[in-house]
């Protein structure tokens, strides 16, 4: 497989992260390195790996996250897109940080789960996994810095409704995602 067709793998797999990264810019206050360091680190480094894990497993497990990966990837941006809007709205609760914890590893495994099925066809294939793994994670950090900035643009003529919104988004990618998954 050649270059410019690796980077158009890249570019399509890092669109989700670049969603959910924009939700994540919206939800914190004022982004510190810290962020971005976090969001782009988890989110490009699991679009690294998972092509990988894939490539290993092709033949095991490829009908069952193919079949599957849009209900996975729905179910878990559902998840965080309801705690981010009921953490929002209710009161005294201080604003989430989705770029710690259980929160950054579920939104990680989310917008990875078409890398994992990328792997499995570059298994099936027999292509050379590591470069176009690299580039994909490093296309997806990018990607994901880009977004991180544009929602924190964005958040600033919100308000405080900066939080809800990015929930909604949430929850609105996972839906694209199922939509598209379905047919």
């Amino acid at each position: 497989m050649n270059f410019i067709s690796i980077m158009f793998i890249a570019i399509a797999l890092a669109m989700d992260a670049f969603s959910v990264s924009i939700s994540c810019g919206l939800t914190l206050k004022k982004p510190a390195f810290i962020h971005y360091l976090r969001l782009a680190c988890a989110f490009g480094g699991f679009q690294f790996i998972m092509p990988i894990i894939g490539y290993f497993f092709a033949n095991i497990a490829a009908k069952f996250v193919t079949q599957y990966s849009h209900y996975i990837a729905f179910i878990l941006l559902l998840f965080i897109g309801i705690k981010m809007i009921y953490d929002s709205i209710k009161e005294g609760k201080v604003c989430h940080d989705p770029s710690k914890g259980r929160t950054l590893i579920i939104l990680a495994i989310a917008t990875s789960i078409d890398a994992l099925a990328v792997g499995f066809s570059f298994g099936a294939l027999e292509t050379p996994i590591l470069v176009p793994s690299l580039l994909i994670g490093f296309v997806c950090a990018l990607f994901t810095i880009i977004g991180i900035a544009i929602g924190d643009k964005v958040s600033s003529h919100l308000s405080k409704g900066g939080e809800i919104f990015g929930g909604i988004v949430l929850i609105i990618i996972g839906a694209k995602i199922l939509i598209s998954g379905l047919y």
